[in-house]
């Protein structure tokens, strides 16, 4: 089933018209980096990390954080199809091994792609997770974001968004985020909201 899954997705981003926007130039970003996503942005920001997204921060290879429920599962092999690594965890199961094995990663040379609000929401809320490895490893946070008006969206928590065929799709980033190694729980707090306005910011729905 992953297989298929895959196969019908790498069809659907042939013929997606993906254009970066903007507003940030992170072209200088010394790699790896944190990629921050919205749980119902997913699928889109997959398919973004393309030639643009690679040109603007070379790196070794992708690693995504996903549940470690059965979904995750399932995920992780569909991602898994496109050369993604997974690390099974989040906030509410295999916390503290998920933030470790992250930390291993980026020590490799890998970006992270995390889902803030993930995998239960609420909906476009930062949780303290990607603000606790940014701190930990030293590496930056980018706000990235898309929008496409040719959708469906599918009756979950955050619902999650899927680009139909042949859909223009409008890809941004934000400026990036860095969390000092002494950062005290007031500096998070106010790190945690200031990346939830960047995010937002990019967020047009």
């Amino acid at each position: 089933m992953a297989s298929a899954i895959a196969l019908l997705f790498w069809l659907c981003i042939k013929t997606w018209r993906r254009i970066w926007k903007g507003p940030a130039d992170n072209s200088q970003t010394a790699s790896p980096v944190i990629y921050c996503v919205w749980h119902n942005h997913l699928v889109l920001a997959v398919a973004s990390y393309d030639d643009d997204a690679l040109e603007k921060w070379h790196k070794k290879g992708l690693v995504t954080m996903v549940s470690a429920s059965g979904d995750g599962a399932f995920l992780a092999a569909v991602l898994a199809k496109f050369g993604v690594e997974s690390i099974r965890g989040s906030t509410s199961r295999r916390g503290p091994q998920a933030l470790l094995e992250a930390t291993r990663w980026l020590r490799k040379g890998y970006s992270i792609a995390i889902t803030p609000d993930g995998p239960r929401g609420p909906s476009h809320q930062i949780q303290n997770g990607i603000i606790s490895l940014a701190q930990v490893s030293g590496r930056p946070i980018i706000p990235i974001s898309n929008f496409t008006r040719w959708k469906i969206r599918l009756p979950s928590w955050d619902r999650f968004q899927i680009p139909l065929p042949f859909a223009r799709c409008e890809l941004y980033d934000n400026d990036p985020i860095w969390v000092p190694r002494d950062a005290t729980e007031t500096d998070r707090k106010q790190l945690r909201s200031r990346l939830e306005e960047a995010m937002r910011a990019i967020t047009p729905d």
